[in-house]
């Protein structure tokens, strides 16, 4: 579902729609593409940096993390959530809450796409 467009971009649009919800009938379904699309792209772990602060996240701006993975896809259904490492413990947060640090092109790539997807306003 969408509710507001920022600048489009045709290539990540055509990436979305051929190989991340392809065949998807729902949100549920959405989501877990999504989530495979993710899980599969990136590379974990790598530096991460807060972009965004979040009601829900005790990251603050600029604060530099690890991130170790996705949550469970079950954990996934409305947001992708990134487990981190956090003050010596295993904490999930929002993927659109940070920004890779010196990642490659894939995890550079998949993060940017869903950053992309939640600019767009799409969500499940």
């Amino acid at each position: 579902m969408k509710t507001k467009t920022k600048k489009f971009n045709q290539e990540i649009e055509d990436r979305i729609e051929m190989q991340i919800i392809v065949d998807t009938y729902d949100e549920s379904e959405a989501a877990m593409g999504w989530h495979c699309y993710l899980q599969d792209t990136i590379t974990f772990p790598f530096k991460a940096k807060c972009i965004k602060k979040v009601s829900t996240s005790p990251l603050s701006l600029n604060e530099t993390i690890e991130v170790v993975g996705m949550d469970e896809a079950e954990n996934c259904e409305h947001d992708m959530l990134a487990r981190i490492k956090w003050r010596g413990d295993m904490i999930c947060v929002p993927l659109e809450q940070i920004e890779g640090i010196d990642v490659d092109e894939n995890t550079k790539q998949a993060i940017g796409d869903w950053l992309y997807w939640i600019e767009q306003g799409y969500h499940f």
